[in-house]
């Protein structure tokens, strides 16, 4: 029964898969991906040839095993880090093979990035923090963007702490500033690296419930992480082994009603992947 049900549930979803194909735009591709690093006079490579494709208005989260590539995989994506092969395309753009000025230029002006650890400026308060990445962006006054920091911690529900240092305000909270300051550009991708990893329940609840009322806006979101409550807010999940996608998996957009069944039907999908 539970074999039959599986194959069932792997047969809807490559059906859900092409549907969503046919009737999404690509923003971002990687062709042929592949990242090695050296070790012990050998090659480790964590990315095998890697090709996949993410779509304008999706919550997209990757999985896999403690050592797939999932973090890698991300960064090279984002351009932090450069592919030993292959290539990545961002809005038809060969990103892959900028140099680091052109890099930096695509990374500040469309990619938002959240990690495990807030990394917010310690001697700067919230506002500061989230101030001092808009100034990035030279197409705004100073006025404009202290005026979207404000609006943005004040939707991250910080807006009491605003004024305080990193180290006076609780760890959700410095790391829903962080969230505010990867979005005071406005980036057409927010890259999410365990954004929650680090958080104790109800600040695990209250970041998820951000990136989806984010991605609900419009906010295209690609997020890495190992927490099945987290993965059931994607609208799209990629499974990663040994440095390859081997799976896939397209749900509704996430709805609190829904999120006892959308996690039965995760963990499914995930005991079809053998995870």
């Amino acid at each position: 029964m539970q074999s039959a049900y599986l194959s069932a549930l792997s047969l809807f979803q490559g059906r859900l898969g092409k549907d969503r194909k046919c009737m999404k735009t690509v923003m971002m591709k990687a062709k042929d991906l592949c990242k090695s690093f050296a070790n012990n006079g050998g090659q480790n490579h964590v990315l095998d040839m890697v090709g996949l494709e993410i779509y304008e208005g999706d919550f997209t989260v990757i999985m896999g095993s403690s050592g797939a590539g999932k973090s890698t995989l991300l960064y090279v994506l984002s351009g932090m880090d450069k592919p030993t092969g292959g290539e990545v395309y961002y809005r038809e753009r060969r990103i892959s093979h900028l140099k680091e000025k052109e890099m930096a230029a695509l990374r500040a002006g469309e990619f938002g990035f959240v990690f495990q650890q807030a990394h917010l400026v310690s001697n700067l308060t919230l506002l500061e923090n989230v101030t001092a990445a808009g100034y990035l962006n030279k197409h705004k006054s100073g006025k404009e963007i202290k005026q979207r920091a404000e609006e943005l911690l004040t939707r991250m529900n910080v807006e009491k702490a605003m004024h305080r240092l990193p180290s006076q305000v609780s760890g959700g909270e410095a790391q829903r500033a962080a969230i505010a300051r990867a979005m005071i550009h406005e980036p057409g991708l927010l890259f999410a690296d365990e954004p929650t990893g680090a958080l104790n329940k109800r600040n695990t609840q209250e970041v998820l419930n951000l990136l989806t009322g984010l991605n609900a806006d419009g906010q295209n979101i690609l997020m890495v992480t190992h927490d099945i409550k987290a993965a059931i807010r994607a609208t799209r999940l990629l499974y990663l082994e040994d440095g390859k996608v081997i799976g896939e998996m397209s749900m509704q957009p996430y709805c609190q009603e829904d999120a006892k069944s959308r996690e039965k039907q995760v963990d499914a999908w995930l005991a079809s992947m053998e995870w």
